[in-house]
């Protein structure tokens, strides 16, 4: 796929003016501090997983190019951007400290053996990632006033839905390939929805916090309660219907069908989401 013209104009981390952001607004927020450093931990790990995606779509030089050449370095610049500003607000924050503990531990949950067991599989997998995590920096977006992590969240989600545009391109070349049945594709989409919630965001949360605050973070229902703000302050700034509409999208259902079992689908959907 040859980039279009945005994607050769994408932004850089040298365009955020982080001298510009508002202290007042964020500083004091600790709900904000954990969205903001958790993310930068998982975008920065990203490269782990780009490894294991390039091994498994070896041969398909389409995806390995698309995948190195521009989803990884949008993903650690995403991780670059998130961190500059984490150390703007936060700056007593040992951040490299942190990382290389989740990283340790992270590095474990990004295994080959552990992708879905078909590419076309794999690809809505990848789907439900990126729908996550496009709400989640839309959300983020919302849920600050402070203008440039609402500029900086903003731009992120505008290329995780970009991501995902890429990987349903090749989602649907890959079903018509290995003739993958809707119900296996809808299977993927159903167990990949319910970990969205997933155990690399507490991953995070524990490192962040064996720094940030050490003192609590031995605490098991300090960090639930923690994890549950968090999800809060997503939950109560996405658009779900944006959302499910967007995970739907890879089962690909003809209009009768689709006007039969939407709303029990989107039921569904919307439970987990908003759990």
């Amino acid at each position: 796929m040859s980039p279009s013209r945005q994607e050769k104009k994408h932004w850089s981390v040298e365009d955020i003016d982080f001298s510009r952001i508002d202290l007042a607004r964020t500083r004091p927020d600790e709900d904000l501090f954990y969205l903001v450093a958790c993310a930068s931990f998982v975008e920065s790990g990203s490269d782990l997983y780009t490894h294991n995606l390039v091994q498994y779509y070896q041969g398909d030089p389409e995806v390995e190019d698309w995948l190195r050449e521009q989803w990884e370095k949008e993903e650690l610049q995403h991780g670059a951007a998130l961190r500059a500003y984490v150390a703007h607000v936060w700056p007593e924050f040992d951040w490299e400290r942190a990382y290389r503990g989740f990283l340790d531990e992270y590095s474990q949950y990004c295994k080959v053996e552990l992708l879905e067991p078909t590419r076309a599989q794999e690809l809505a997998a990848r789907c439900v990632v990126e729908t996550g995590t496009s709400t989640y920096y839309r959300a983020l977006a919302r849920a600050t006033d402070e203008p440039v992590l609402k500029h900086l969240a903003g731009l992120i989600a505008n290329d995780e839905v970009n991501h995902y545009k890429h990987f349903y391109q090749y989602f649907r070349r890959y079903r018509r390939q290995e003739k993958v049945g809707r119900s296996r594709v809808f299977g993927t989409l159903s167990r990949r929805t319910l970990e969205l919630k997933s155990e690399d965001a507490d991953c995070a949360i524990r490192h962040v916090a064996r720094v940030y605050k050490p003192e609590l973070a031995a605490d098991p229902a300090h960090l639930k309660e923690l994890a549950s703000r968090m999800s809060r302050t997503v939950r109560i700034n996405l658009k779900p219907e944006t959302t499910i509409k967007m995970i739907m999208r890879p089962l690909e259902l003809p209009a009768m069908l689709q006007a039969m079992i939407e709303f029990p689908l989107r039921q569904f959907m919307q439970r987990v989401l908003l759990r």
